[in-house]
């Protein structure tokens, strides 16, 4: 039997041209182009309302469920969006992406019938409703019910819409990132700047005659500084992405990410080299969120307990975890991603996955460490659901001394079993924080992975020398 290879990473470079080109037409920037967006000429982006006839909807709802099923719905998309790189003090390219399309989805007891179409039009629906339809075929149908505009509570605000957005303001947030980060420190030899924007409309129709419509803006920045000094160098990273519109950068300026980039660069350049070992591990608050992602989320996924598999099946009522760690999921968290495209047949995945907030100061947790390893920032990592064992690398990481914080190291590895961890995580702190990521489970998705400072005692660090 095969299973999903899952993973989860923080965006790197290679993912921008991936989130522009989610499908339908990608159009980059000609040298003219690219000269009248310098020159702070605007373009005019195409409107993402999506225009779906009710009979239509109703009709291809109807086709699904011709053959029985006792649920179906339709998912209409239009997605604008666009991505610009600016490295070595230059704007490299600019890439823009017009992508639609509709999936139509059946249930019919445990069985899922889905189909797509990149064509918004009768009869590309209607086929794609016959196909999902052919996993219900021999099930009792259930009748839908007459589809009727409804309302449902928004979990986003948007104070600067992204398409009132000039392109002269765009990359102005750009050039702002690209200088802070190399005036940083001398030794800030390069800096990469990966801007992502889309703004996607929507419209949900199903069988319980429910009919929805809105429009969601995502903005993902991303800044990479390389230093160089003392015979190596480093490639720091640091993201931010919401669901929001242009206010994002009101809220927490292109300075201060790309700061906080090169501050990354600059520290590791003195990294030694990590110990090896059994040890206590701090880890600071936010993006180190994604080791439970990873290592819990995934193996506690609905299909991996369906099927009766991983090592969190038949543990319902069980103590599994210390009582200070709960774990969240929440797809309704405010401005935070968790979403997918047409393109992909819904299956259990994560959205918002975070440890709630504890009771401990963050100091407090660090300074009753006598000694282990305070891990800053993760890269990404991967989990077999199976037997819920994990590995993740560390991007930045330091010795605790004494109950502090001191030298930087490199090469640490994290390494351990899911039921371990969460049975080893003895103090929470109360300073919850978050960071966006891509996961992987056969299709990509856009999510968030938090937690407050957490700290576990006795995980498997793997390093280039052995502890003391």
């Amino acid at each position: 039997m095969r299973f999903p290879k899952t993973f989860v990473e923080d965006i790197p470079r290679r993912k921008f041209l991936e989130l522009g080109l989610k499908g339908g037409l990608a159009l980059t920037a000609t040298p003219q182009l690219l000269t009248q967006l310098l020159a702070g000429q605007g373009t005019s982006a195409s409107p993402v309302k999506v225009g779906a006839d009710s009979s239509l909807l109703n009709r291809t709802i109807s086709k699904a469920l011709e053959k029985g099923g006792d649920f179906a719905e339709v998912y209409i998309e239009k997605r604008i969006s666009r991505t610009i790189l600016m490295e070595e003090s230059k704007f490299k390219s600019a890439v823009f992406g017009i992508s639609q399309g509709a999936g139509v989805r059946v249930i019919a007891g445990e069985k899922t019938g889905y189909a797509y179409t990149d064509e918004i039009a009768d009869d590309k629906l209607l086929r794609a409703a016959e196909v999902a339809s052919t996993i219900a075929r021999g099930s009792r149908a259930s009748k839908p019910v007459d589809i009727r505009p409804a309302r449902r509570k928004s979990f986003i605000t948007i104070k600067l819409p992204l398409g009132e957005v000039a392109e002269a303001k765009r990359l102005d947030i750009i050039r702002r990132a690209h200088q802070a980060a190399l005036d940083y420190d001398a030794r800030i030899k390069m800096a990469s700047i990966n801007y992502y924007e889309e703004v996607r409309g929507r419209t949900i129709a199903n069988s319980e005659g429910v009919l929805l419509s809105d429009e969601l803006p995502l903005l993902f920045f991303v800044v990479q500084t390389l230093s160089v000094g003392n015979n190596t160098q480093h490639l720091g990273r640091e993201r931010l992405s919401r669901h929001s519109g242009f206010e994002m950068f009101e809220e927490v300026t292109p300075e201060q990410v790309a700061r906080a980039c090169a501050r990354e660069s600059i520290a590791m350049l003195e990294a030694k080299d990590a110990p090896a070992g059994k040890l206590d591990v701090v880890m600071q608050n936010g993006w180190g969120g994604v080791l439970v992602h990873e290592a819990v989320g995934h193996p506690l996924e609905a299909d991996n307990i369906a099927k009766k598999i991983g090592v969190f099946t038949g543990k319902l009522g069980q103590k599994v975890a210390n009582p200070v760690f709960t774990m969240v999921d929440d797809g309704g968290h405010p401005q935070l991603p968790g979403t997918e495209s047409f393109r992909n047949i819904p299956i259990p995945r994560m959205t918002n996955t975070f440890i709630d907030n504890g009771k401990e100061r963050p100091e407090d947790i660090l300074a009753s460490t006598k000694s282990g390893l305070y891990v800053q920032s993760l890269s990404g990592g991967s989990v077999n659901p199976i037997t819920g064992v994990f590995n993740f690398t560390c991007r930045e990481a330091y010795l605790i001394e004494n109950g502090k914080k001191t030298s930087p190291v490199k090469g640490a590895t994290l390494i351990g079993n899911c039921l371990d961890i969460i049975s080893n995580i003895d103090a929470v702190g109360n300073d919850l924080d978050f960071g966006p990521g891509i996961c992987g489970k056969g299709q990509s998705a856009e999510v968030s992975a938090g937690q407050p400072t957490v700290r576990i005692r006795g995980i498997n660090v793997g390093g280039t020398r052995a502890a003391r």
